[in-house]
């Protein structure tokens, strides 16, 4: 296999810059995904790759401006056969992050040009 595998995770920014949401609930959002792409798609062999070698997971977290933006990159996402995980947040149904499936580097990495790294807009924090 050629290249890193890397597991891509896009979160809503407007959910703390906009909606006030706290640290802990979006990256609590986050989390649900991950875990929920590890177990769907156990047994694929780039995700059991990916597992192999713990120490060394790569991850990059981005930032969709808004829901719109979410369910666009899912859209985009599903057309191209990308195995994913919106994660909706219940029972309120709001969209609320992507978890990507773990790809090499060099197959995923173009669905996410136009998405800037997550930089953490979370103030208040010690």
């Amino acid at each position: 296999m050629a290249g890193p595998v890397v597991q891509y995770i896009v979160v809503r920014g407007d959910l703390v810059s906009r909606l006030g949401w706290p640290a802990g609930a979006l990256i609590a959002q986050a989390c649900h995904a991950c875990t929920a792409v590890t177990h769907l798609f156990r047994d694929d062999v780039h995700m059991q790759v990916y597992l192999s070698d713990l120490d060394n997971m790569r991850k990059v977290v981005l930032e969709a401006e808004n829901e719109k933006s979410l369910q666009e990159l899912a859209a985009k996402l599903d057309e191209n056969g990308v195995l994913h995980k919106l994660w909706i947040e219940q029972p309120e149904n709001i969209p609320t992050c992507i978890a990507v499936k773990p790809h090499p580097k060099e197959e995923i990495q173009k669905y996410f040009k136009k998405f800037k790294l997550f930089k953490g807009a979370i103030s208040g924090s010690t």
